[in-house]
């Protein structure tokens, strides 16, 4: 489940890449304009110009960026920056090339899998290898933008355009229409070049439903670096469930036939094939006698000769890496990852192969995530080298110098709470160069050779940063400023900006849990209500030294102390700590969440009476089990788009935690949040969009119906035509005016 943490307002929140910092800003105040939500959901972004798809060209010269525009934030046209000439321009304008055609209910399901369905104009795009074009889908049309200005229109285009892709050497264009993989050469019509099927069930070149919504593959088609063959996977619904997903609207209600994989039921079909550009000499890949697996990741060698496949089991307690020859489709077991007890495989995109034959990988098999080099020329016994170590983890594996031996990387080495660039040679691994400043916390990126960082970070005051390094860290150019000054739409609110506050607690087993804090000016004598978020899955951290978005400002310009605490389960604490959410959702967390309400409680400037908890996805799930578990522990809480009921989400996230349902029934009766709602005492605020795809409106259905059939007073509000974000320039503003307005009606409030 690749939950939103604040959902309505996760644009505002969660910064393109995540970067976050340290630094403090002073408590003297001056003249400022209030912070509201008003101005937080409006255009500009108080976040300041925060590009998004940033990627440097495979050569390294050009720098590409999508913008959004100032009158209408969702928007996003395409900008180069050519590094040699110095000069900034716009490579597309989505406007102008616009065709206006509404998106089709596929494209929009995959962009809302993508956490993008908001977003208009340029989405996405492609460099070709040689730097000298690049592929950009806008509208259901598909463009090769030229460096000197031109924008040329490929053939095929015009319909529904799901994953269109750009060959490496960028001989051929390809995409999904109809549920066959298209191409053809660039400049040509395409042609469809997998078969036509008889049943609708069956689909090429895409990634079924949990490849996208839990396993980060968004794309079922892979070429070979010399254009010379495609992978592509097949993927056959027939024998998954349907449900009945009805996106209640305004004016009308739809309902959808959706194959959709529920815990314990059947996955899809999943085969891959490897075949010629025009779909001639095709043969099927080897995966093994056990049908029932995920199809993690597809890779091609640098030279081409060889294609790379991970496959996970249903428990996800394994991962094959597997060796296949891609005229055959033979495969062999090339090595295997193997969970630790009481716990599961993680996956990742930190890994990359050599032109030397082999490969950097990130694995927590010592207990935490570290990068490794694994080597097949070498005997068996020597095949393995550790390249990191330590009780920290490698959060990003961001670029690899193969020339200088060369390794650039993320991590929390020194502070769980900042990510760094670090760098180290693979001759000489033990010793790790620090390449960046610890007052922020950085995310990277680079080009394919390893010469040029792409480096964002941001700090508690500082909103995100954009600039290109060189192989030392040093900065040669910003990409975005972003100094909250002059024009910048933060400046004026800066004065008044609340600095936040860090420290740890202990669980009740004595593990540190660490805490964020930002409180308003706050007067002597007075104590001050809370607004306690929380998310508590699996697989994320909210707590960092980084930019909070202007809403956290917001909630605490009108007198809230805004807090959240990391509790055991959540990500970046090695294995030992993640896997405490083993079968037992519903439990740690809501424990952990419980010694930050006392920490609280304990604070002389905190009201005690006046907690209020809040959170969204698994957060909305949380706050029903933090009210179930300690009625009158909290003033009141707020569940965003909850999950009430397990075996209603997808088998990859639920039972990768949970286990199946039908070997482990009694952990889903546990870890529900319907069968003890007779047990929450304090005043509820549902909340869920109508048409909700991820977390589906139904567990909010079942709550509803459970809390009135036990006679359980509550409060909701629906949002039709809203998905699992609930988000925009007026709607936000009605979320979070509705979550103060039910507040303020139960006594939560600032004193006087």
């Amino acid at each position: 489940m690749r939950f939103v943490l604040l959902s309505a307002a996760a644009a505002l929140l969660a910064v393109t890449a995540a970067p976050s910092g340290s630094e403090t800003v002073s408590a003297v105040r001056v003249s400022a304009p209030k912070l509201s939500f008003d101005r937080v959901f409006a255009s500009p972004s108080l976040s300041g110009a925060v590009p998004r798809g940033v990627k440097l060209s495979p050569d390294g010269r050009w720098l590409t960026v999508l913008r959004n525009r100032d009158d209408d934030r969702e928007r996003y046209d395409l900008w180069g920056f050519d590094r040699k000439a110095d000069t900034w321009r716009m490579l597309v304008d989505s406007a102008a090339l616009s065709s206006g055609r509404e998106l089709s209910e596929a494209e929009k399901m995959q962009r809302e899998r993508q956490r993008i369905g908001d977003l208009k104009g340029v989405v996405t795009y492609t460099w070709r290898d040689d730097s000298a074009a690049i592929l950009v889908p806008l509208d259901g049309e598909l463009f090769l933008v030229h460096l000197d200005g031109r924008s040329e229109k490929l053939g095929g285009g015009g319909g529904e355009l799901l994953n269109p892709a750009l060959s490496p050497k960028g001989r051929y264009v390809s995409f999904v229409r109809d549920r066959r993989l298209w191409a053809g050469k660039a400049g040509v019509d395409a042609a469809p070049i997998t078969p036509a099927e008889t049943a609708d069930t069956v689909h090429w070149g895409e990634a079924e439903f949990v490849a996208q919504e839990e396993m980060g593959r968004f794309g079922g088609t892979w070429w070979a670096p010399d254009d010379g063959r495609v992978a592509v996977e097949r993927f056959d619904d027939a024998g998954v469930g349907i449900v009945t997903r009805t996106a209640i609207g305004a004016e009308s209600t739809r309902t959808f036939q959706q194959h959709y994989p529920v815990a314990g039921s059947a996955n899809s079909d999943v085969s891959l094939f490897v075949m010629n550009p025009d779909g001639s000499a095709r043969v099927q890949v080897d995966l093994g006698p056990d049908k029932d697996i995920y199809l993690a990741r597809v890779d091609w060698a640098p030279d081409g000769k060889t294609l790379y496949v991970q496959r996970q089991n249903r428990a996800q307690t394994v991962l094959d890496m597997l060796r296949v020859d891609p005229a055959t489709g033979k495969s062999q077991v090339l090595f295997t990852e193997k969970a630790a007890d009481k716990s599961w495989i993680n996956l990742s995109d930190n890994y990359r192969f050599l032109k030397d034959g082999s490969l950097v990988w990130w694995s927590e098999r010592d207990g935490f995530g570290h990068l490794y080099r694994y080597d097949p020329r070498r005997h068996p016994d020597n095949q393995w080298q550790q390249l990191t170590k330590g009780a920290w983890v490698v959060t990003g594996l961001v670029g690899i110098d193969e020339k200088a031996g060369r390794v650039y990387f993320t991590s929390t080495r020194g502070d769980v709470l900042a990510a760094q660039i670090d760098a180290l040679d693979l001759a000489r691994p033990g010793k790790i160069e620090r390449l960046s400043d610890p007052g922020y916390v950085y995310a990277a990126g680079m080009d394919k050779a390893g010469q040029t960082l792409l480096v964002t970070r941001s700090g508690t005051s500082q909103p995100p940063q954009v600039y290109i390094a060189d192989s030392q860290g040093k900065r040669l150019a910003w990409v975005e400023e972003n100094k909250v000054a002059g024009q910048h739409p933060y400046a004026p609110f800066l004065a008044s900006h609340c600095a936040a506050t860090f420290g740890t607690i202990k669980a009740a087993d004595g593990t540190v849990l660490h805490w964020k804090m930002t409180t308003p000016v706050m007067k002597p004598g007075k104590k001050y209500p809370v607004f306690f978020q929380h998310y508590g899955g699996p697989s994320a951290q909210t707590v960092t030294r980084g930019w909070a978005g202007p809403l956290t400002q917001a909630i605490v310009a009108k007198g809230y102390i805004f807090f959240e605490i990391d509790n055991r389960g959540s990500e970046n604490r090695g294995v030992k700590f993640g896997s405490a959410l083993y079968r037992a959702m519903g439990s740690v967390e809501v424990e952990d969440q419980k010694a930050g309400a006392q920490f609280l409680k304990g604070l002389p400037h905190v009201d005690g009476g006046k907690i209020a908890t809040y959170g969204w996805s698994y957060g909305g799930y949380m706050t029903l089990k933090m009210l179930q578990a300690d009625p009158g522990l909290y003033a009141a809480g707020i569940a965003g788009a909850p999950v009430t009921r397990w075996e209603l989400y997808d088998t990859h996230y639920t039972e990768r935690y949970l286990g199946d349902p039908r070997l482990v029934a009694q952990v889903y009766a546990k870890s529900n949040a319907l069968t003890d709602v007779g047990r929450i005492k304090d005043p509820l605020l549902l909340v869920h969009g109508m048409a909700d795809d991820n977390v589906v409106f139904e567990n909010s259905s079942m709550l509803i119906s459970a809390m009135q059939g036990q006679a359980v007073p509550f409060e909701m509000m629906l949002y039709p035509g809203y998905t699992h974000r609930v988000s925009g320039p007026k709607v936000g503003v009605h979320l979070w005016d509705t979550v103060f307005a039910f507040l303020e009606r139960h006594g939560v409030t600032p004193p006087q």
